[in-house]
Parts: structure tokens; sequence; C-alpha cells
């Protein structure tokens, strides 16, 4: 791809994961591999709307697939696309999850809503080659049970040996098999793994992780074995426009995903 030049994808499939969020797989017109890391993301482009910063979901029957919740000028044309039809596509930017860094120790993730994108990569990884991580941890929560993306594959982690999945609602009226009411971070409490020999990665509103990262504290697991997705105003995907800056960081180069050490004097200050 040229440098800065968006590459042609054409619109393969489309999925309603749940109302106003669907997954598009994408067929990539270039003879040249396209790797990336999982937690990285990509800059889709559509022709008289914009750009905006999508995370990959991963490769599915060879396509490429981003999921997307329609809110804003460039996401409602974008999941408002027709199979056979064409968009842009630049990346990818980033960095990802360090899992190849992770192997032996258990896997705790740590989502809400959709911040769980650029975690579920991750997940598919793990499970994949299950013989190179301990225990597998998913905790996932979200307003209502109808709004888990992406339930068939909860149920089935669930069936996994040494694989926990946790999920949360946080504004439910009652009581669902499998299900807590209240927060992810409650979820805490439950989960089983190893505090001294784990790795935790999280996404999702920064104040649900921030929450975490206390009820981590107490679980006396180290800030070091913390890695968090951030969520910025991503314009450029180069750390040029600023807009994503955080303290000394540039979200969408020197992040999205973070090692919690690097970047825990900058989270939760106002203005930063």
């Amino acid at each position: 791809m040229a440098d800065g030049v968006p590459m042609v994808a054409t619109l393969a499939a489309k999925t309603m994961e749940v109302p106003g969020v669907h997954t598009l797989s994408l067929a990539l017109d270039t003879h040249s591999p396209f790797d990336f890391d999982y937690g990285q993301f990509n800059m889709l482009y559509l022709f008289g709307a914009g750009e905006v910063a999508i995370s990959i979901m991963g490769w599915h029957q060879g396509l490429l697939q981003h999921t997307i919740r329609a809110v804003g000028r460039v996401t409602r044309p974008l999941v408002a696309l027709e199979v056979g039809q064409q968009l842009g596509l630049r990346g990818p930017f980033g960095r990802g999850w360090p899992l190849a860094q992770l192997r032996g120790r258990d896997l705790v993730f740590i989502t809400a809503g959709l911040g769980c994108a650029p975690v579920v990569a991750a997940i598919h990884h793990a499970v994949a080659n299950r013989d190179q991580y301990g225990r597998i941890v998913i905790l996932q929560g979200v307003k209502h049970h109808a709004d888990l993306l992406w339930q068939t594959q909860y149920r089935r982690w669930q069936t996994l040996g040494e694989c926990q999945v946790l999920l949360a609602a946080s504004e439910e009226h009652r009581h669902r098999h499998h299900w807590r009411l209240g927060l992810v971070t409650e979820l805490l409490a439950l989960a089983e793994f190893a505090a001294d020999h784990c790795a935790v990665m999280m996404c999702g509103p920064e104040i649900m992780m921030l929450a975490a990262l206390k009820q981590l504290a107490r679980l006396k697991v180290a800030d070091e074995a913390v890695y968090m997705s951030l969520e910025r105003n991503f314009q450029c995907g180069r750390g040029l426009c600023g807009h994503c800056q955080l303290g000394p960081y540039f979200v969408c180069k020197d992040g999205p995903v973070f090692h919690y050490p690097q970047v825990k004097p900058w989270l939760g200050r106002e203005g930063v």
C-alpha cells in the first residue's frame, strides 16, 4: 500500500450482531501480505463521508473483519453499504497485545460493551493455541444481556476446559442463567486465576478499567501483569494530528494497547 493512500476493499458479507452493530467482512484488493497484530486497528474510508478507526477483528474464510456500531457520520453509511460495494482501508496501525510474551500464563480478559472487539481476536488466538497458555478467564459486561455480541462464541467458550466465562448485566431487571446482575468489575471476585502468574488484558470505558485496576490491586495482581487498550479520538493513525495525545504518548501510534505501568501516571487525569 502506498504511504497514506487507502487500498481498495470490497464488502463481501455483512452480519448484524445486534441492532445497530454489524460485522463487515472485506475482500482486499491487494497482492501484498496484510499482516497485523491482535489489538491493532485500521482506518476505514468512505468517499464523501470520511474516515474512522475500527479495531481489526481478524480473518475469517479469507476475509478481513471489522465490527462497527452505527453512531456517527462515517459509521452509519459504512454499515449501510451493500455487498459488492467498495471502501478504502489504511493500516494496520498501532500496537497490539503482546501475546507471544504471555505464553505460559493464565490470561484474564476484562471488557465492557463494544470494547470487547479489540480483545475477541486475542481470545480466539488463545483458544486456538490452547497449549501455550494457562487458564483463560473471560469477564464481559453489558447493560442488558441482549447487548452481548457474539453470544454463540461465548457459549462455546463456556464449554472449554480450563476456561471460565463470567457475564454481567448492569441494567438488567431480573436474574438470568449464567448472568450476574451488576458491573463487570464485580466478577473479579468470582474469577479463578493465579494472581502471581497471569496477564490481564482490558478494553472498554476508561472508568471501568480504573475500577478494575483497584480490584486487581486488592487481588495482588502486579501492575506489570496488566495491559489495556485505550480509546481516543483517532484522526490520522500516525501520531501527527495530536487528537489522541495522552501525556507524552499518541494512543494511535504508541498504543492503542499499552502496558499499564507505561501510562499509569496519566490515566484518570482531567484534561489528559
